[in-house]
């Protein structure tokens, strides 16, 4: 096996200047992606994971998997203690953060007793995580989602006893579309609370082509993301609830980039019109996404097609495929003062209601 190593820094997407770091606007910073483990979750619901059910995991060659495993051994004091996260944060600029399970800590391919289980010891572990520190941090949990009417009432719990503003969601459930009627009471409640619902990708599901190279991350995490929004829209789950808050990670995938083409085909074929009364990307751009897409090019095309108000900082944090620098990210592109705060922290304050 080949020598493995990552890097944890500066993107090589885009250029920058060393030693410089772009001036980060006088309003609070706040980072609404990043990841917090639960331990003691992990150890219950451990034993009933079978890995081959984890796309992420599953479709990977031996020295992805080995460079996993460095990376979460790596990473463990950021992942679960104060003290490197807070350095990090501040050397970042970063005043607040919204913190989440890891995505293999959304347990939907095992016993639903046990996600149920789980699911409520990470979601009390995160909220004893944040009341450490309530100056830094805030948390969103995670539903066995697996049972469309136990996720809704581990939701209510999360917002009605734990005060979560949100929660977390992958873009399938065990390879159901998250529009699935199984789910629909989900949705339901999430509508009915006002809660914030993150969609994170964890590999794609039929990556057979994406083991080498870490293409079941680089390509099939936008991928998975992508097909998601389409259901979530083609499906009527945005029609049916016009409230509903989705914040999309890693930019909304690729949906961002070619968005006209779900227009399209809705306008040219009947087999893609379902019953949508109007075009895809107006349920889009109700959406919300954050600005991990790595280049300002593309920073500036997703504020342009969904508006700068529908935009929040994210990092990704603490895994290699973060971006480092997110306020320098956005301070760094063509946006005006306002718009630049707004996305810097300005529109989670206003998602989340602080």
């Amino acid at each position: 096996m080949n020598v493995v190593w990552n890097r944890f820094g500066p993107t090589a997407a885009r250029v920058h200047v060393e030693g410089e770091r772009i001036a980060r606007p006088a309003t609070v910073t706040f980072d609404i992606h990043s990841h917090v483990a639960v331990p003691e979750a992990a150890k219950l619901a451990g034993p009933h994971v079978d890995l081959s059910t984890i796309p992420l995991a599953h479709f990977a060659t031996e020295d992805t998997k080995a460079l996993n495993v460095q990376q979460d051994r790596d990473r463990t004091s950021r992942m679960t203690g104060y003290d490197d996260r807070l350095k990090d944060l501040d050397e970042a600029g970063i005043d607040m953060q919204l913190v989440m399970p890891p995505p293999p800590q959304c347990y939907y391919t095992i016993p639903v007793d046990i996600a149920a289980k789980a699911s409520r010891m990470v979601n009390e572990g995160l909220a004893e995580y944040v009341a450490r520190r309530p100056d830094r941090f805030r948390a969103f949990g995670t539903v066995p989602l697996q049972d469309g009417e136990a996720a809704a009432d581990e939701l209510e719990y999360m917002v009605k006893q734990l005060g979560f503003k949100g929660v977390q969601v992958l873009t399938n459930v065990a390879g159901r579309e998250l529009s699935d009627p199984a789910f629909a009471p989900f949705w339901a409640r999430a509508e009915a609370l006002g809660a914030v619902v993150v969609l994170h990708p964890n590999g794609f599901t039929q990556a057979e082509r994406l083991k080498r190279f870490y293409f079941n991350n680089v390509i099939g995490n936008p991928l998975e993301t992508t097909i998601a929004l389409h259901y979530l829209i083609f499906d009527g789950v945005m029609e049916r609830h016009p409230n509903l808050k989705i914040l999309s990670v890693h930019g909304g995938g690729y949906v961002a980039a070619y968005a006209a083409r779900m227009d399209h085909a809705w306008g040219a074929r009947s087999d893609a019109r379902g019953k949508l009364l109007l075009a895809p990307t107006t349920y889009l751009k109700r959406m919300y996404f954050d600005t991990v897409v790595f280049s300002t090019g593309q920073l500036e095309a997703l504020v342009k097609l969904v508006g700068a108000d529908h935009v929040l900082m994210g990092t990704d944090y603490p895994y290699d495929m973060a971006e480092s620098d997110p306020v320098g990210h956005v301070m760094g592109a063509g946006f005006d003062d306002a718009a630049r705060a707004a996305i810097c922290g300005g529109n989670a304050k206003a998602l989340l209601g602080l």
